[in-house]
């Protein structure tokens, strides 16, 4: 029922399917209830062998016949392993407490991003440039999809069981918390500034080398206004004119490259800190230059 039905047992644990996101289910350090192989499944047991065989894991490996692992299975043509997982428990201590290798917490926030896959996605995006934890909440009417379902883990790749997720936190109290964290909200916007408003900032008009929140909105909708109204400064991608928006997912890798590059935490030798994160630290959010 984890699988198929995409929700929790009642202990917490959640239903990963396929052989590299077995893998990343073992190596997050995760609890794991039991690995599942079907008979195809066994030529995958080797490649896992190395976790599945140490003693501190102590969990059942279980069997099963192709034919009724296919009907337990979410995706349409199964490799025949799969495995209950429980995700790391995130306090929201735990989520503002930066690790040693950042600078500082960078966070995202999803509220009301409705489609699984996006939010996968997303969580794997960030992950890959150094997001240092991630919240969902509701946004309005819109909830956020559970980070942990099958279609929305199949998405992050398995970033979602490594990322440290606050999961269906009140969104008003995440963003009060926030505040007296001193971490900065920073709402993607899509809504031109009102008479009298600080301008939208581009990416490379933050400071990411401080403690920041990126909200994310609903796909269709984008934030409520009273939340981007309410939060630190709004942030834009300028595009050409006459260009659709760019969708929730492309949008976040945009903005989190330019973080990832701002605080040389990428994995790539070719990154350099720019201007921005050697400036004074007094000054959490940049705005933009006249010209």
């Amino acid at each position: 029922m984890a699988l198929r039905g995409g929700l929790p047992t009642e202990n917490g644990f959640v239903g990963v399917e396929g052989v590299r996101l077995v893998e990343e289910a073992l190596r997050s350090g995760c609890r794991i209830q039991a690995v599942l192989f079907s008979e195809s499944g066994e030529r995958h047991h080797e490649r896992l062998s190395s976790f599945i065989n140490r003693p501190e894991m102590a969990f059942p490996v279980l069997r099963t016949t192709d034919r009724l692992f296919e009907g337990l299975a979410d995706t349409e043509h199964p490799q025949g392993v799969a495995a209950l997982a429980h995700p790391r428990e995130t306090s929201f201590d735990d989520l503002v407490r930066a690790p040693a290798s950042a600078c500082a917490p960078l966070l995202l926030v999803l509220a009301g991003v409705q489609d699984p896959g996006n939010v996968g996605t997303i969580l794997r995006t960030a992950a890959a440039f150094g997001a240092t934890g991630a919240a969902t909440a509701a946004s309005g009417i819109s909830g956020t999809a559970n980070p942990f379902s099958p279609k929305a883990l199949r998405a992050s790749a398995g970033a979602a069981l490594h990322l440290p997720i606050l999961a269906g936190i009140s969104l008003a109290i995440l963003l009060t918390q926030l505040r007296v964290a001193a971490v900065r909200t920073l709402a993607s916007s899509v809504h031109e500034p009102r008479d009298g408003e600080q301008p939208l900032l581009a990416p490379w008009e933050v400071d990411w080398c401080q403690p920041v929140a990126l909200l994310v909105g609903n796909e269709g909708a984008g934030l409520p206004e009273e939340i981007e109204r309410g939060a630190d400064a709004r942030i834009r991608i300028p595009m050409t004119a006459g260009v659709e928006s760019l969708n929730a997912a492309a949008a976040a890798a945009v903005v989190f490259y330019e973080a990832a590059r701002q605080r040389n935490s990428a994995p790539a030798s070719g990154i350099q800190p720019s201007a921005a994160s050697q400036s004074s630290k007094t000054d959490t959010l940049r705005s933009p230059k006249k010209t």
